[in-house]
């Protein structure tokens, strides 16, 4: 599949993908809203063929407040040449999205972000979460996390990353950041939104000096499970967020 397989006779997106890829750019203007872009860097994919191996990701070098959906980049995870194009990705979202989306056919949603709380608990030597609130405890047992940083996530860091991760949904990457999957970007952006939340609680209350109260395991354990089962909770926050783009930043559609 090619970019020019998205587009209809008269130019326009086609239909299969214009919904994903218009959310996929509504979660790279809240990443802006939510302070969690990093210049021109990071990056979000999202997968749209049945194998995950085909995936939309964002155009090297532009900022997260300025994409929209028609710039989106199509790519194939199993095509070598990708990094060849003129309008080849960032390297580094080229080699962790695609080892990820070709390893890894359930993370249909990836976003990787450098944020601030999240970085701050990739960057100490126990990078676990602690079950201390409702927050933390969403993301009890769901975590990995990699203790093997070696650069910038290229070449055998991209494959190592992405056998890290595993079937959680989370991963910390220490030194380096946090990578959240999902099989949506409701889901997955509702993970991020939540993780640096959880996050800022958790660094927050280190930083008291005060013993952390830490739940039970299985009342930690109960309100993950509940956290997953509450019915419809990350589809809601996602059309609300949409709703709000469309009253003020409508462009991220075309």
């Amino acid at each position: 599949m090619t970019v020019s397989e998205l587009k209809t006779i008269d130019g326009g997106l086609d239909d299969a993908h214009a919904e994903a890829r218009a959310d996929l750019a509504a979660a790279f203007r809240w990443a802006v809203r939510w302070n969690m872009h990093e210049a021109v860097a990071n990056h979000f994919s999202l997968a749209v063929s049945d194998d995950g191996a085909t995936f939309l990701v964002n155009p090297n070098c532009r900022h997260f407040s300025r994409i929209r959906a028609s710039e989106l980049l199509l790519v194939d995870a199993n095509d070598p040449t990708t990094m060849d194009r003129p309008d080849a990705p960032d390297p580094t979202a080229w080699c962790i999205h695609g080892a990820i989306h070709r390893n890894v056919p359930g993370a249909r949603c990836i976003l990787h972000v450098h944020s601030k709380y999240a970085t701050v608990l990739a960057a100490l030597a126990d990078s676990s979460m602690p079950p201390i609130d409702q927050n933390t405890m969403r993301f009890y047992g769901r975590i990995a996390v990699d203790d093997g940083f070696q650069g910038l996530g290229l070449d055998d860091e991209a494959e190592r990353l992405s056998t890290t991760l595993g079937n959680r949904s989370v991963l910390v990457m220490g030194n380096h950041g946090v990578l959240i999957t999902g099989d949506t970007v409701a889901r997955a952006l509702d993970e991020l939104y939540y993780f640096e939340r959880a996050c800022e609680t958790l660094i927050t209350a280190y930083s008291t000096g005060k013993e952390l109260r830490i739940a039970p395991h299985d009342v930690a354990e109960l309100t993950c499970r509940q956290w997953q089962e509450y019915p419809g909770l990350a589809d809601n926050h996602f059309r609300e967020l949409k709703a709000i783009l469309d009253d003020e930043e409508p462009d991220y559609r075309s």
